[in-house]
Protein backbone atom coordinates (compact mmCIF):
# COMPACT_ATOMS: atom_id res chain seq x y z
CA UNK A 1 0.00 0.00 0.00
CA UNK A 2 1.44 3.18 -1.01
CA UNK A 3 2.01 6.21 1.65
CA UNK A 4 -0.61 8.13 -0.17
CA UNK A 5 -3.37 5.48 0.13
CA UNK A 6 -2.02 5.36 3.21
CA UNK A 7 -3.04 9.07 3.79
CA UNK A 8 -5.84 8.96 2.63
CA UNK A 9 -7.35 6.40 4.59
CA UNK A 10 -5.64 7.88 7.62
CA UNK A 11 -7.73 10.91 6.74
CA UNK A 12 -10.95 8.73 6.96
CA UNK A 13 -10.12 7.66 9.66
CA UNK A 14 -9.56 11.15 11.65
CA UNK A 15 -12.61 12.24 10.53
CA UNK A 16 -15.00 9.42 11.50
CA UNK A 17 -13.31 8.34 14.88
CA UNK A 18 -15.11 8.56 17.82
CA UNK A 19 -14.19 10.63 20.91
CA UNK A 20 -15.05 9.71 24.93
CA UNK A 21 -18.15 12.28 24.48
CA UNK A 22 -19.23 9.53 21.91
CA UNK A 23 -18.01 6.10 23.78
CA UNK A 24 -21.21 4.90 25.77
CA UNK A 25 -19.27 1.68 26.87
CA UNK A 26 -18.39 2.22 30.81
CA UNK A 27 -15.45 -0.43 29.31
CA UNK A 28 -14.08 0.99 26.88
CA UNK A 29 -14.51 4.86 28.31
CA UNK A 30 -12.59 4.02 31.18
CA UNK A 31 -10.14 2.31 29.07
CA UNK A 32 -10.15 5.74 26.67
CA UNK A 33 -9.38 8.44 29.65
CA UNK A 34 -7.02 5.93 32.18
CA UNK A 35 -4.76 4.78 29.22
CA UNK A 36 -5.36 5.23 25.54
CA UNK A 37 -5.44 9.06 26.08
CA UNK A 38 -4.14 9.24 30.19
CA UNK A 39 -1.10 11.87 30.39
CA UNK A 40 1.96 9.90 32.03
CA UNK A 41 5.48 10.90 32.73
CA UNK A 42 8.03 7.95 33.88
CA UNK A 43 11.01 7.62 34.27
CA UNK A 44 11.12 5.34 32.43
CA UNK A 45 10.34 7.08 28.98
CA UNK A 46 13.55 8.81 29.73
CA UNK A 47 15.74 6.14 29.94
CA UNK A 48 14.36 4.37 27.29
CA UNK A 49 14.12 7.56 24.34
CA UNK A 50 17.95 7.96 25.65
CA UNK A 51 18.66 4.59 24.58
CA UNK A 52 16.60 5.03 21.35
CA UNK A 53 18.47 7.79 20.34
CA UNK A 54 21.50 6.52 20.85
CA UNK A 55 20.91 3.66 18.64
CA UNK A 56 19.87 6.41 15.56
CA UNK A 57 23.43 7.64 15.92
CA UNK A 58 25.06 3.86 15.48
CA UNK A 59 25.93 3.45 11.83
CA UNK A 60 26.76 -0.13 12.36
CA UNK A 61 25.82 -2.59 9.73
CA UNK A 62 24.40 -6.05 10.58
CA UNK A 63 23.09 -9.00 8.64
CA UNK A 64 19.40 -9.75 9.24
CA UNK A 65 16.81 -12.64 8.33
CA UNK A 66 13.68 -11.71 7.70
CA UNK A 67 11.24 -13.85 7.83
CA UNK A 68 8.23 -11.36 7.80
CA UNK A 69 6.31 -8.92 4.68
CA UNK A 70 10.14 -7.19 4.86
CA UNK A 71 10.91 -3.34 5.00
CA UNK A 72 8.79 -0.59 3.24
CA UNK A 73 12.52 1.06 2.53
CA UNK A 74 14.86 -1.38 2.43
CA UNK A 75 14.87 -5.01 1.03
CA UNK A 76 18.64 -6.18 1.59
CA UNK A 77 19.55 -8.13 4.63
CA UNK A 78 22.38 -5.50 5.57
CA UNK A 79 20.79 -2.63 7.47
CA UNK A 80 22.60 0.19 9.58
CA UNK A 81 21.00 0.02 13.28
CA UNK A 82 19.96 3.50 12.42
CA UNK A 83 18.04 2.55 9.45
CA UNK A 84 16.65 -0.45 12.29
CA UNK A 85 16.04 2.27 14.76
CA UNK A 86 14.16 4.50 12.70
CA UNK A 87 12.02 2.62 10.47
CA UNK A 88 10.78 -0.92 13.08
CA UNK A 89 11.15 0.61 16.12
CA UNK A 90 7.63 1.56 17.58
CA UNK A 91 7.67 5.61 17.73
CA UNK A 92 7.27 7.13 21.25
CA UNK A 93 3.62 7.89 20.68
CA UNK A 94 3.15 4.17 20.24
CA UNK A 95 5.60 2.83 22.70
CA UNK A 96 3.96 4.49 25.64
CA UNK A 97 0.73 3.68 24.70
CA UNK A 98 1.82 0.51 24.89
CA UNK A 99 3.76 1.10 28.94
CA UNK A 100 0.05 2.63 29.40
CA UNK A 101 -1.74 -0.64 28.35
CA UNK A 102 0.44 -2.82 29.88
CA UNK A 103 0.50 -0.19 33.57
CA UNK A 104 -3.54 -0.33 33.34
CA UNK A 105 -4.17 -3.88 33.07
CA UNK A 106 -0.89 -5.14 35.07
CA UNK A 107 -0.72 -8.54 33.49
CA UNK A 108 1.18 -11.29 34.14
CA UNK A 109 2.29 -13.45 31.46
CA UNK A 110 2.80 -11.00 28.46
CA UNK A 111 4.02 -12.14 24.52
CA UNK A 112 5.70 -10.33 21.93
CA UNK A 113 5.95 -10.97 18.48
CA UNK A 114 8.53 -8.98 17.03
CA UNK A 115 11.38 -7.69 19.50
CA UNK A 116 13.20 -6.16 16.72
CA UNK A 117 15.88 -3.71 19.06
CA UNK A 118 13.57 -4.13 21.76
CA UNK A 119 12.25 -0.60 22.47
CA UNK A 120 8.30 -1.62 22.85
CA UNK A 121 9.66 -5.03 24.86
CA UNK A 122 11.05 -2.61 27.42
CA UNK A 123 8.45 0.19 27.81
CA UNK A 124 6.01 -3.20 28.20
CA UNK A 125 8.96 -4.62 30.89
CA UNK A 126 8.73 -1.61 32.53
CA UNK A 127 5.28 -0.92 32.49
CA UNK A 128 4.75 -4.45 34.91
CA UNK A 129 8.00 -5.21 36.48
CA UNK A 130 6.91 -8.56 38.12
CA UNK A 131 5.59 -9.58 34.53
CA UNK A 132 6.75 -12.25 32.66
CA UNK A 133 7.77 -10.99 29.33
CA UNK A 134 8.66 -13.15 26.69
CA UNK A 135 9.04 -12.04 23.46
CA UNK A 136 10.04 -13.44 20.24
CA UNK A 137 12.55 -11.90 17.22
CA UNK A 138 13.53 -14.04 14.04
CA UNK A 139 16.50 -12.54 13.38
CA UNK A 140 19.26 -13.51 15.51
CA UNK A 141 21.65 -10.62 15.03
CA UNK A 142 18.59 -8.06 15.76
CA UNK A 143 18.00 -10.28 18.89
CA UNK A 144 21.52 -10.08 20.44
CA UNK A 145 21.60 -6.44 20.04
CA UNK A 146 17.89 -6.63 21.59
CA UNK A 147 19.47 -8.44 25.06
CA UNK A 148 22.49 -6.06 24.91
CA UNK A 149 19.85 -3.12 25.23
CA UNK A 150 17.92 -4.77 27.34
CA UNK A 151 21.35 -5.12 30.26
CA UNK A 152 21.43 -1.15 29.62
CA UNK A 153 18.24 -0.49 30.96
CA UNK A 154 18.97 -2.98 33.94
CA UNK A 155 15.51 -5.03 32.51
CA UNK A 156 15.42 -8.79 34.31
CA UNK A 157 12.20 -9.74 33.34
CA UNK A 158 12.24 -10.43 29.90
CA UNK A 159 12.98 -13.80 28.33
CA UNK A 160 14.09 -13.70 24.14
CA UNK A 161 13.91 -16.23 21.95
CA UNK A 162 15.27 -16.51 18.38
CA UNK A 163 13.66 -18.28 15.61
CA UNK A 164 10.96 -17.81 13.08
CA UNK A 165 7.70 -17.45 14.67
CA UNK A 166 6.36 -20.49 12.92
CA UNK A 167 8.76 -22.46 14.64
CA UNK A 168 9.04 -20.79 17.52
CA UNK A 169 5.88 -19.81 18.78
CA UNK A 170 3.89 -23.43 19.11
CA UNK A 171 6.95 -24.38 21.21
CA UNK A 172 6.80 -21.86 23.29
CA UNK A 173 3.11 -22.24 23.68
CA UNK A 174 3.02 -25.84 24.77
CA UNK A 175 4.25 -24.97 28.39
CA UNK A 176 3.12 -21.22 28.19
CA UNK A 177 0.60 -20.42 31.29
CA UNK A 178 -2.41 -18.45 30.12
CA UNK A 179 -1.51 -15.35 27.49
CA UNK A 180 -2.69 -11.58 29.59
CA UNK A 181 -1.57 -9.47 27.19
CA UNK A 182 0.07 -10.52 23.62
CA UNK A 183 1.31 -7.92 20.87
CA UNK A 184 1.37 -8.96 17.15
CA UNK A 185 4.26 -7.09 15.80
CA UNK A 186 5.83 -10.02 13.38
CA UNK A 187 4.49 -10.56 10.32
CA UNK A 188 2.60 -8.19 8.27
CA UNK A 189 1.20 -10.14 6.13
CA UNK A 190 -2.45 -11.80 6.64
CA UNK A 191 -2.23 -15.59 6.79
CA UNK A 192 0.45 -15.39 9.73
CA UNK A 193 -1.32 -13.12 11.30
CA UNK A 194 -4.00 -15.32 11.74
CA UNK A 195 -2.65 -18.26 12.25
CA UNK A 196 -0.66 -16.76 15.42
CA UNK A 197 -3.76 -15.16 16.40
CA UNK A 198 -5.29 -18.46 16.77
CA UNK A 199 -2.49 -20.32 18.51
CA UNK A 200 -2.71 -17.43 20.66
CA UNK A 201 -6.54 -17.66 20.67
CA UNK A 202 -6.38 -21.45 22.45
CA UNK A 203 -4.18 -19.86 25.40
CA UNK A 204 -6.49 -16.31 26.25
CA UNK A 205 -8.39 -15.85 28.95
CA UNK A 206 -11.15 -13.70 29.77
CA UNK A 207 -9.34 -10.47 30.18
CA UNK A 208 -6.70 -10.92 27.94
CA UNK A 209 -5.62 -8.25 25.46
CA UNK A 210 -4.32 -9.16 21.94
CA UNK A 211 -2.88 -5.71 20.46
CA UNK A 212 -2.13 -5.82 16.73
CA UNK A 213 0.43 -3.32 15.03
CA UNK A 214 -0.17 -1.46 11.93
CA UNK A 215 -3.53 -2.87 11.11
CA UNK A 216 -4.17 -0.83 7.91
CA UNK A 217 -0.23 -1.50 7.00
CA UNK A 218 -1.74 -3.17 3.21
CA UNK A 219 -4.69 -4.45 1.94
CA UNK A 220 -4.27 -8.07 3.36
CA UNK A 221 -3.62 -6.77 6.98
CA UNK A 222 -6.68 -4.30 6.55
CA UNK A 223 -8.36 -8.49 5.44
CA UNK A 224 -6.77 -10.25 8.67
CA UNK A 225 -8.51 -7.19 11.17
CA UNK A 226 -11.43 -7.65 9.69
CA UNK A 227 -11.31 -11.33 10.46
CA UNK A 228 -9.59 -10.72 13.61
CA UNK A 229 -12.77 -8.76 14.38
CA UNK A 230 -15.51 -10.84 13.49
CA UNK A 231 -14.16 -13.70 15.50
CA UNK A 232 -16.58 -14.95 17.86
CA UNK A 233 -14.06 -15.12 20.59
CA UNK A 234 -13.73 -11.08 20.30
CA UNK A 235 -16.56 -9.34 22.06
CA UNK A 236 -14.68 -5.57 22.09
CA UNK A 237 -12.12 -4.70 19.14
CA UNK A 238 -10.58 -1.03 19.12
CA UNK A 239 -9.39 1.26 15.76
CA UNK A 240 -6.85 3.61 16.65
CA UNK A 241 -5.26 3.11 13.35
CA UNK A 242 -1.88 2.16 13.34
CA UNK A 243 -2.91 -0.59 16.34
CA UNK A 244 -5.99 -2.48 16.91
CA UNK A 245 -7.27 -3.79 20.27
CA UNK A 246 -9.20 -6.73 20.93
CA UNK A 247 -10.97 -8.33 24.41
CA UNK A 248 -12.38 -11.38 24.67
CA UNK A 249 -14.96 -10.11 27.88
CA UNK A 250 -17.90 -12.66 28.00
CA UNK A 251 -19.67 -9.69 30.16
CA UNK A 252 -19.69 -7.03 27.30
CA UNK A 253 -21.72 -6.82 24.21
CA UNK A 254 -19.58 -7.71 20.74
CA UNK A 255 -18.93 -3.81 19.90
CA UNK A 256 -16.55 -2.51 17.46
CA UNK A 257 -15.20 1.08 18.16
CA UNK A 258 -12.94 3.34 15.67
CA UNK A 259 -11.44 5.57 18.25
CA UNK A 260 -9.50 9.02 17.63
CA UNK A 261 -5.66 8.62 18.76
Amino acid sequence: MSQLSILFKYFNYFVSAKTKHDIHSPFVFQLLTKAIKQKTSATAFTEIEALRNSLLKNKSMITIEDFGAGSRTNNGNSRQICEIAKNQAKSPKYAQLLYRLVEYFQPENVLELGTSLGISTAYMAKAAPNAKITTIEGSESIASMAVENFKSLNIQNISIIKGNFDVQLPLMLENSDPLDFVFFDGNHRKTPTLSYFKSCLKHKNNNSVFVFDDIHWSAEMEEAWEIIKQSPEVSVSVDLFFIGLVFFRKESTKEHFIIRF
